[in-house]
């Protein structure tokens, strides 16, 4: 675990370099939202393109891995909605419970990216990106079809397909795939261009995502925070290693679908929240919890899912 803990470290230290910078004098703090959208529409989706693109999935397991998870977030989808009329009963608001659904399905790929390079190498953050590419449709469909229902945005069925087929990871997905098994190449300095993006991206992703964090929302969480903490950090990772052990997944890719199981949730969901009705200062404080306390998750999660890939 020791070992594990510090390979993490680094990839922290930048997250916590990212909430000193946004509550520094150091930067002008109308940067930091032009950051977030560069990040989001061009350097993530390069990160995506260019290892799907150049990938060697031989050998990874691909169809298992795609029954794990897709399995694992449909049934942890499934058990959640199933908790809506006992939620409801406790008092949790449907714009509650779009947030507490969120943060427990969705991962941050900055950060599971930027660990699976640390500890696994090129093979990890391949099949980072490819199982991040197999959930990242079925998670957004499901989230917002969650919100479309529970929240208070009255947005339409149009907006929903739209969110879907326009979101640029899912397009950058697509097309490193579709580029890998069909053998396209790119114009060598465009393909260039696209690596020194991809380059810039872990790193300066890991900033941004300290530097969306809430400290303050964070300090007294509530009930319904720690709930969506648990959710997300424990019984999250607990479906997806189950199910990928039953289907016969093991060694390294095990512990990769254990890293993205186990990260925190991801910052966007944060926007889609105030953009359709959800509850945007708790998605807000249960991020900021989530990542604080998996740094210490994470290296139990992995230390757990070694001795069960082992056998």
């Amino acid at each position: 675990m020791t070992a594990i803990f510090e390979s993490i470290l680094p990839v922290f230290l930048l997250v916590l370099l990212g909430v000193w910078l946004r509550r520094s004098r150091l930067v002008d703090q109308g940067l930091w939202v032009g950051l977030e959208q560069f990040g989001y529409y061009f350097l993530f989706p390069a990160l995506l393109f260019s290892t799907l693109a150049k990938a060697d999935f031989t050998g990874m397991e691909a169809d298992a891995t795609a029954v794990a998870a897709i399995g694992s977030v449909t049934l942890m989808s499934i058990a959640l909605l199933l908790t809506w009329p006992l939620l409801r009963g406790n008092g949790i608001s449907g714009a509650t419970f779009t947030s507490i659904f969120q943060t427990a399905t969705r991962w941050n790929a900055f950060i599971a990216l930027a660990v699976a390079e640390k500890l696994y190498g090129a093979i990890g953050l391949s099949l980072t990106a490819l199982v991040m590419t197999l959930i990242i449709i079925p998670i957004n469909f499901y989230n917002v079809a969650v919100l479309v229902w529970f929240g208070g945005g009255g947005r339409g069925v149009g907006f929903f397909f739209l969110k879907i087929v326009t979101n640029p990871l899912i397009i950058a997905s697509a097309l490193g795939i579709l580029f890998n098994l069909t053998g396209i190449e790119l114009y060598e300095p465009v393909m260039t261009a696209i690596d020194m993006l991809a380059t810039a991206s872990l790193s300066l992703g890991l900033v941004l995502v300290g530097a969306g964090l809430r400290i303050a929302d964070a300090l007294k969480p509530t009930g319904a925070a720690m709930l969506a903490v648990a959710l997300k950090l424990i019984v999250m990772p607990i479906f997806m290693v189950s199910a990928s052990a039953l289907l016969g997944i093991s060694g390294d890719a095990l512990l990769v679908i254990a890293l993205g199981a186990a990260v925190p949730t991801a910052m966007n969901g944060y926007l889609l929240a105030k953009q359709m009705g959800g509850d945007s200062e708790l998605y807000a404080a249960v991020a900021t919890v989530q990542t604080a306390v998996s740094f210490f998750t994470i290296p139990l999660v992995l230390s757990v899912t070694g001795y069960v890939a082992a056998g």
